[in-house]
């Protein structure tokens, strides 16, 4: 009897391990990898400039390694900023195979109930292969006036001054992907990832991921899409094998070609040496249709602070790395020094103690909550906060070991925290983001995953901790007497210092 009962939790522990992780798995030896030149490429990246989250690794199709920095975890999604814009390229691809669209076609074609902005200069001649090539023609990008200020988005874009004739001029433009998520709900009746549902996730095996929304209900196409590591891989893995998933043709192989070679240069005056060895050596490769092409052969899906996937032909190699990163030239410079030349043409000789080490490697990653410098319990105790670009209204601690955060609209969010360790628990309250003064769905995604930490600096001053690990950032709220401050991670050489109110 306890034989069949360890026996079928067994079997229940592979099947959601097969269930979590699909991708077939091998070891890097045996895909011509060494397991030590992995353990270098990872180690590599310094501390003090990136913070890991995941990555994933794969040669000739298979799972050589991965791991996830705790508590960031394989079934858990991740924000990937523009990696979104990827997702919504593929979208494109599938309508114009389904003859729904071409990328020649006017953008304006699709929104007649904007008709009276066609003679604004060069918006006639806005084609979608302008927007899918960064090439608007916009002097400066409109994202955040629009985004924050305006309810109806595809009017705000169709109204902003074009100053250079569409498809000359390559400028990075968050919108314009989001004016091609408009277009597929336009042709399609539906959203992009409803679009995308039976075209590319249920082929792929995706499930469970979710893409912020305006409020008209448009998916915003440059950003917002929440997926795990994995489905960062299948996307790549797809891309990698010219539209081929599982031995299927899922996305046609020409759109993959066109949508991965390069259409227009970042910057047409640079020097040969820059390209090659400048700083931005790999934002000046060439751009696609929401790829950007990559130094050594290699293009990629890449987003803020570190997401990427990096596509490399001649390696037959995919990488996926979800990070918060403050240098994102180095992000792929450590790939080029330490990963590139650990690919062999060969398999290697089986390698048990550097397998074993690998593996232990991969399974020690963690985030490690702060350490305070004395050990004592919370105090009791709240703070009135004046006006702040957060909207909080309130913080009170308590020796229970608990955080609330009172917003503007009176509503009270409560956050457990532990010392010298990390507290975990969800949060309706939308947490530290880039874009989070969009107006978004973003809400309504609630609730969200967090670990909570705090420690003494000293015996004046508490730091709180709040890391929403479905997303790169953190927050870090200082309590000094009666000083507060917040720091988003994602800049944190601007500490927002917050005045308490009487």
């Amino acid at each position: 009897m306890k034989k069949a009962s360890f026996l079928s939790g067994l079997l229940f522990l592979c099947s959601f391990t097969i269930l979590a992780q699909s991708l077939p798995h091998s070891t890097p030896e045996a895909e011509g990898v060494s397991s030590e030149a992995i353990i270098k490429f990872i180690e590599g990246y310094s501390a003090d400039k990136h913070e890991l989250h995941s990555y994933m690794l794969i040669r000739h199709g298979k799972v050589i390694s991965e791991a996830w920095w705790k508590p960031f975890a394989a079934d858990k999604k991740h924000s990937m900023y523009s990696v979104s814009k990827s997702w919504t390229s593929t979208a494109i691809g599938f309508a114009v195979a389904e003859k729904r669209l071409t990328v020649q076609d006017k953008v304006l074609s699709f929104f007649p109930e904007h008709a009276d902005l066609k003679d604004k200069p060069f918006l006639a001649d806005l084609r979608i292969q302008d927007l899918l090539t960064m090439a608007a023609g916009h002097e400066k990008e409109p994202l955040r006036s629009v985004i924050v200020f305006s309810p109806d988005w595809v009017r705000g874009f169709l109204n902003y001054p074009i100053a250079h004739k569409p498809g000359t001029k390559f400028l990075y433009n968050t919108l314009a992907t989001y004016m091609l998520s408009a277009i597929i709900q336009k042709v399609a009746g539906m959203t992009t990832l409803d679009y995308l549902k039976p075209r590319l996730l249920d082929p792929l095996h995706i499930s469970g991921i979710d893409w912020e929304s305006d409020q008209k209900g448009i998916n915003v196409g440059g950003w917002g899409i929440r997926v795990k590591t994995e489905d960062m891989a299948k996307l790549g893995l797809l891309y990698l094998n010219k539209g081929k998933f599982e031995g299927k043709q899922i996305l046609p192989a020409a759109w993959v070609e066109e949508a991965t070679r390069k259409h227009i240069d970042q910057e047409p005056d640079a020097s040969a040496d820059k390209k090659a060895n400048g700083q931005y050596a790999d934002w000046l490769q060439g751009y696609g249709y929401q790829f950007w092409r990559s130094r050594n052969g290699a293009f990629r899906g890449d987003g803020a602070y570190g997401q990427y996937i990096l596509m490399m032909p001649e390696q037959d190699a995919v990488l996926i790395i979800t990070s918060e990163s403050q240098d994102l030239p180095d992000d792929l410079n450590q790939v080029w020094k330490n990963l590139l030349p650990a690919f062999q043409a060969k398999a290697l000789p089986a390698n048990p103690a550097g397998l074993k080490a690998l593996a232990a490697f991969n399974a020690s990653r963690q985030i490690k909550a702060p350490v305070s410098s004395l050990q004592a319990a919370l105090p009791t105790k709240s703070y009135l906060l004046g006006t702040n670009p957060l909207d909080f209204r309130q913080f009170k601690v308590d020796s229970k070991g608990t955080l609330t955060i009172t917003t503007k609209d009176s509503t009270q969010h409560e956050f457990k925290l532990a010392q010298g360790s990390w507290a975990t628990g969800k949060s309706n309250l939308v947490g530290p983001y880039m874009l989070r003064a969009a107006r978004v769905d973003l809400a309504k995604k609630a609730p969200f995953d967090y670990v909570g930490s705090y420690r003494w600096v000293d015996s004046e001053t508490l730091e709180i901790t709040l890391l929403y690990f479905e997303s790169p950032h953190h927050w870090t709220i200082t309590l000094k007497g009666d000083q507060v401050s917040v720091i988003n991670s994602f800049e944190p050489q601007n500490e927002i210092k917050i005045p308490q109110r009487k």
